[in-house]
């Protein structure tokens, strides 16, 4: 491996997060993304404004002034085999899209080790977690086919924690920070692709900004774990909040889906880390429920998947209905969950009936 790493990230929107904390640490970064997106990211840099603890107001990052080289470029615009690392940060509904479908292929073919920071764990993932059947959970895809040509030994996920959004006011090269939580990432199943994130963890690690008043550390790190359930401890955070934030008539803010009803969310929380014990997971692998229910108090707006469905999206991630999935295979159901599925299928079926 050359000096430094040279990531490719398939999703310029959350994947610039990625991107700014590995050009920060002095490696370098391309982001896939629509033509207007690309040219503006290339003239203006990524922005980035995250909190810092005990720091007043949001520091601002422009990946114009980092140390490593951040890009942009289309589908058609790139080799994998020219990467050293490729990271998966769209919408899972989005990699059947014409260009990304066949980048994506062209990403398996290569074997390059890819990471995904998306929701949705890829279908070839799954396929790492022992005993369990990931060919039944193919109809939780939104287009499972896109998955098949990739080793799974080449596939590793990182639980997205940290929270993101591209404030509707501004251009599309900015991206707020509203949780600045950790990248969780399981190890490859080689020792030559793990070296890579662990070289990145350390890197990541080490970095400093000076946004002109003396060095800071900035919060989101990566952090690589030996376990494949690690990044598990996503589901109960995304079952217990973010699908529930869909209700029958409308959207509600994850804050209020947690906290309305914190028994309740408590429950739901508890069950999806029992079927991920129950998969084969150690309670450490897991977040215990009071620091996420804590977690949650910051997340006054809706979750990605409600706002989504609420502006029409005939697709989604479906991680409510993966587990709920899993979970039967075992022969193991929770009402809220089974409610929550039954809820986000309606909102879809009427969105595609619209679209029709």
């Amino acid at each position: 491996m050359a000096d430094n790493v040279n990531c490719l990230i398939m999703g310029a929107s959350y994947g610039s997060l990625l991107g700014t904390k590995l050009a920060l640490a002095g490696h370098d970064a391309t982001l896939i993304c629509l033509p207007a997106e690309a040219d503006l990211i290339n003239a203006e840099g990524a922005i980035v404004r995250m909190p810092v603890k005990n720091r007043e107001g949001l520091v601002e990052v422009n990946t114009r002034t980092l140390p490593g080289k951040l890009t942009a470029a289309g589908t058609g615009d790139v080799d994998p085999g020219d990467f050293d690392l490729v990271a998966l940060a769209m919408q899972e509904p989005q990699f059947r899209s014409p260009g990304v479908r066949e980048l994506l292929d062209a990403v398996a073919k290569s074997r390059k080790p890819c990471m995904s920071i998306m929701n949705m764990p890829p279908l070839p993932y799954l396929k790492r977690i022992p005993g369990l059947d990931a060919e039944s959970c193919r109809s939780s895809y939104t287009d499972a086919s896109v998955w098949d040509g990739f080793d799974p030994a080449c596939m590793t996920l990182c639980s997205p924690d940290p929270q993101a959004f591209r404030p509707p006011e501004e251009k599309v090269n900015v991206l707020q920070v509203r949780l600045p939580t950790n990248f969780k990432s399981a190890r490859f199943e080689s020792e030559e692709h793990t070296a890579i994130l662990r070289r990145l963890q350390a890197d990541i690690e080490a970095a400093r900004f000076d946004p002109g008043d003396g060095p800071l550390d900035l919060p989101v790190k990566l952090k690589v774990h030996d376990s494949v359930f690690v990044p598990l401890a996503k589901w109960s955070m995304l079952l217990a909040g973010n699908y529930r934030c869909v209700g029958k008539d409308g959207m509600r803010p994850i804050k209020e889906a947690v906290h309305a009803d914190l028994e309740a969310t408590r429950s739901v929380y508890e069950w999806v880390v029992d079927l991920c014990r129950s998969l084969g997971a150690d309670p450490a692998d897991m977040v215990p429920f009071e620091k996420y229910a804590n977690a949650a108090l910051s997340l006054g707006s809706p979750s990605s998947a409600a706002r989504a469905l609420a502006g029409g999206a005939p697709n989604i991630e479906r991680v409510d209905r993966l587990v709920q999935t899993i979970a039967a295979g075992k022969g193991r159901h929770n009402a809220v969950v089974d409610q929550t599925v039954a809820l986000v299928d309606g909102w879809l079926e009427a969105n595609r009936a619209k679209a029709a």
